[in-house]
């Protein structure tokens, strides 16, 4: 037999055994949005599609979220695996609440929350918000964040009143000016330019007061970290890599994204993208992973301005080893 035949009876043979061995079912896994489905969340859907979560073994369902705190309480009840959630909402939820949740990961690693109001509007500086009407979803990190805004930036929060809205109601909110300023993540300009357009909109943004935090990171449940730390690894691996891969192409991540969310154009999330990159990442520093003296900032915004039943260190909020 010559090598040629060796070498393709072996390829068959070794094709027949991997055909033979039971491949492992892939572990079903529920990630939670902090709210919506927008273009900001762009990369999940780049690791779905292209198949990062499946070479993980893993099969990812994204469900629509509520807002920080809603996803925060979900994944605390199990009704969802990993969230995407606000670093100082968490610090909140285990101060008060106790819920046994800690963050694995770090996306937005400056403060993403800002205050959008019309190009039109009177509302210039901080102080103009005073007399105000705002719209936020009800648990939303902007909401909860606000007093910290408020008193960094010299506001009376008495002063401002807030109503609750449903997250996709909220560009229509602003541009039919049933509210003078809606919350927004700064990611979210591209979609709130296209829905007020040809007007245009403004951010007030909390980082431009002097406020220095975590924004939103991945969250799991201490029992899921303890008890399946390969699972969430894999898929902490899995959106790393869709986030290199959205952030190195936004027009394609754009497309990929619309395939599935058919509501958001492909420009507004290729837009959305371009600015979660500038959020997330830090020159010479690993992508995603958690820095302990930043999340020893965001306690201490937190804990200045916010009374809190229970103390909360930074190992309270987050593991480490989960970023390779």
């Amino acid at each position: 037999m010559t090598k040629k035949c060796v070498a393709t009876f072996m390829g068959a043979l070794t094709a027949l055994v991997t055909l033979a061995v039971p491949q492992a079912p892939a572990a079903d896994i529920s990630l939670i949005t902090d709210f919506g489905f927008n273009g900001r969340h762009s990369y999940f859907y780049v690791a779905l599609e292209k198949g990062f979560y499946k070479d993980e073994g893993l099969n990812v369902t994204i469900l629509r979220g509520q807002g920080s705190g809603d996803a925060i309480k979900k994944v605390a009840a199990n009704a969802a695996t990993i969230g995407f959630a606000d670093a100082g909402s968490l610090v909140l939820a285990r101060g008060n609440d106790g819920v046994p949740v800690k963050l694995v990961s770090v996306v937005y690693v400056q403060p993403p929350q800002a205050l959008f109001v019309l190009e039109s509007s009177s509302i210039r500086t901080p102080k103009d918000l005073e007399g105000k009407t705002l719209a936020e979803t009800a648990a939303g990190s902007i909401r909860l964040i606000f007093p910290a805004y408020a008193k960094a930036a010299g506001i009376d929060e008495s002063k401002v009143k807030w109503v609750a809205a449903d997250s996709a109601a909220l560009p229509s909110i602003l541009a039919s000016k049933r509210a003078d300023a809606i919350g927004q993540f700064l990611v979210g300009e591209p979609l709130l330019a296209a829905a007020t357009a040809p007007e245009g909109v403004r951010a007030l943004a909390y980082k431009d007061v002097g406020l220095s935090y975590y924004g939103n990171g991945l969250i799991a449940t201490e029992k899921t970290i303890a008890e399946n730390p390969a699972m969430v690894r894999a898929f902490v691996r899995a959106t790393i890599k869709g986030m290199k891969q959205a952030f190195a192409d936004p027009a394609e991540a754009g497309v990929i994204m619309n395939k599935h969310q058919k509501q958001l154009s492909v420009q507004v999330i290729e837009g959305e993208t371009r600015m979660v990159a500038q959020l997330a990442t830090i020159k010479d520093y690993p992508m995603g992973k958690i820095d302990p003296a930043r999340v020893q900032e965001t306690v201490n915004v937190i804990s200045t301005y916010f009374k809190l039943n229970n103390p909360v260190a930074p190992a309270d909020l987050f593991v480490d080893g989960f970023v390779e």
